[in-house]
C-alpha cells in the first residue's frame, strides 16, 4: 500500500471539478490543483489575493516574480485572466459566485465540520486568511489533507478537537489513502489507494466508514510524480 503524493492528491481533487465551474484553491496542496485540470475541461480558478483565472504552475525559468498565488507561490494567467483588488476578490467569495472551493484541512468531523486555521500551537502562527469567508461563501467546500497527522492519529474525527473554521461544510475529503464523501448518513468511501481496505482504513478513521456500493481503485496516471 502506496499513500498519495501531493501531487497525486491534488491530481484526483481536480478530476472532478465540473466543467465552467469557479473554483477558489486554497493554501497548500489544493494550489497544485490548477496543473491537474483535464485537457478538455475549462474551470476558472480564483485566488483570494486578487487573480480570476489562475493557471498552472510556472515552468522552471518561467516564472514571473510579479505573479503570485495566495500561498505566496509562483504561478500563470490563463488567456483572459483577470487581476483584480483584493476586497473584490473577497466579494465574489461573499457573493456566492464560487462554485467550489478546495482548502486544505487539520481536521474534519464526520458531520463535515471544518478546522484548518490553528493549531492552538504557541509555535505555529494562526493564519485564518480567507477560510472563514469560503467555508460559508462557496457553494461546496472539499478538503484536501494527509489521512492522519505525523503521529499516526486520525485528523477525520467525530468531533473536531480544535477550533472550528465552519461547521458541516465539507461535502468530500480527499486524503493520501482515499476519497470520502460527507453525507447525512455518514461517511462514505468512494476510493482507496491499491493494497487498501475498509478495515485498515477504519483503523486510522475516528467516525464510521462505510463502503460506497460504486467503490473503485484509486489510481493516478503514472506520469503524475510518485
Amino acid at each position: 500500500m502506496k499513500p498519495l503524493t501531493r501531487e497525486q492528491m491534488a491530481w484526483r481533487a481536480a478530476q472532478d471539478l465540473p466543467e465552467g465551474a469557479f473554483v477558489n484553491l486554497g493554501i497548500g496542496i489544493p494550489t497544485l490543483a490548477a496543473s491537474y485540470v483535464p485537457a478538455d475541461r475549462e474551470v476558472i480558478f480564483h485566488s483570494e489575493n486578487g487573480i480570476l483565472g489562475l493557471g498552472a504552475k510556472p515552468e522552471p525559468g518561467m516564472e514571473d516574480e510579479n505573479l503570485i498565488d495566495a500561498g505566496k507561490n509562483y504561478t500563470t494567467l490563463i488567456t483572459g485572466g483577470v487581476f483584480v483588488h483584493h476586497a473584490d476578490a473577497f466579494l465574489m467569495i461573499r457573493g456566492g459566485h464560487l462554485d467550489v472551493s478546495l482548502l486544505g484541512a487539520f481536521e474534519v468531523s464526520e458531520a463535515g465540520d471544518l478546522a484548518n486555521w490553528t493549531t492552538e500551537d504557541p509555535a505555529f502562527p494562526p493564519g485564518v486568511g480567507g477560510a472563514m469567508d469560503l467555508a460559508v461563501g462557496a457553494k461546496e467546500i472539499r478538503v484536501i489533507m494527509d489521512h492522519t497527522d505525523k503521529k499516526g492519529n486520525p485528523r477525520i474525527l467525530r468531533h473536531c478537537s480544535l477550533p472550528l473554521t465552519a461547521a458541516g461544510c465539507v461535502k468530500r475529503i480527499y486524503t493520501n489513502l482515499a476519497v470520502i464523501d460527507v453525507t447525512p448518513h455518514g461517511l462514505f468511501v468512494v476510493e482507496m489507494v491499491d493494497g487498501m481496505t475498509l478495515e485498515k482504513l477504519q483503523a486510522i478513521t475516528e467516525p464510521e466508514l462505510q463502503l460506497a456500493n460504486s467503490w473503485q481503485a484509486l489510481a493516478p496516471p503514472a506520469a503524475i510524480a510518485a
